[in-house]
């Protein structure tokens, strides 16, 4: 397929460009067709996503939630546009956060930040774990929300023996963190069906086909799933710690304007109720 679609380009390029610009021209169009076609076959594979329930309103969610992120995910993610102290926001006060959900030699007025280094993340990972400070925001795409993808995307690791780290997503294919709450969730292998792709018979398509437990997690399914319910609202409301008092600003913004427009009408009615 290259060849062929290097074939169809160079006739083209070669009356418009001198023969080094050619190549290079001809390289990066390949590349960005490559990708394109890498891309599309991504997302003939995706999955949907699960609905995350919408718990930001939930103070005792987000608390809970705020103390699984620091015990499951701070260790490798940062949030450094999250302070310790801004968590007052979801009812927690100074002693309560310095004693439950820092740890070290970290104070109340700093950022979410990790101990590990990116030249240690590089060497033990690859490659240096996100922040996760706006990552709810970061993962919306036409597939749904970032909650919806993370909610999703924490609800479908499985164990695969094939990967570096022992484990592989449905939603996140080769990816390379493992489950990290795979002690309250338990150990899954992931069961997979080969058969025909119904617009084409000659190509096979590799469907997922449910779950076999290996090990029993310390939570049932429901609890877990509850669990993750809480992490992913916290990670919503760290996204922007003042969407909830954004969004009762704009109702009062627009029962004013509602009351303002009625007696806007009814001062017009009066002015105008003498003029023929």
């Amino acid at each position: 397929m290259p060849a062929t679609m290097t074939a169809l380009l160079r006739p083209l390029l070669r009356p418009l460009l001198p023969p080094n610009l050619r190549r290079l021209c001809l390289g990066l169009l390949l590349g960005l067709m490559l990708q394109g076609m890498a891309n599309a076959a991504s997302e003939e594979q995706e999955i949907p996503l699960d609905h995350a329930p919408y718990r930001v309103n939930n103070v005792l969610a987000l608390q809970n939630g705020a103390r699984l992120f620091v015990n499951y995910c701070i260790g490798c993610h940062s949030a450094k546009y999250m302070r310790y102290e801004s968590l007052r926001g979801i009812g927690l006060n100074d002693d309560q956060i310095q004693h439950n959900l820092m740890f070290g030699d970290a104070k109340i007025g700093d950022t979410m930040r990790v101990a590990m280094t990116p030249a240690q993340a590089e060497k033990w990972f690859g490659t240096e774990p996100p922040d996760l400070s706006i990552i709810t925001k970061a993962l919306a795409s036409h597939r749904g929300s970032g909650a919806d993808y993370l909610y999703t995307y924490l609800r479908t690791f499985y164990r695969d023996d094939t990967r570096p780290t022992g484990w592989n997503n449905l939603v996140f294919p080769g990816v390379g963190m493992p489950n990290p709450l795979w002690m309250l969730q338990g150990e899954r292998a992931a069961n997979f069906q080969i058969g025909p792709d119904p617009s084409d018979p000659a190509v096979k398509l590799k469907t997922f086909a449910g779950y076999t437990q290996l090990t029993q997690g310390s939570e049932t399914t429901t609890e877990y799933d509850s669990t993750v319910a809480d992490l992913v609202a916290y990670m919503q409301w760290m996204a922007e710690p003042d969407q909830l008092l954004r969004k009762r600003l704009g109702v009062i913004v627009l029962i004013f304007l509602g009351l303002f427009s009625f007696i806007t009408w009814k001062l017009k009615s009066e002015y105008w109720k003498d003029v023929t």
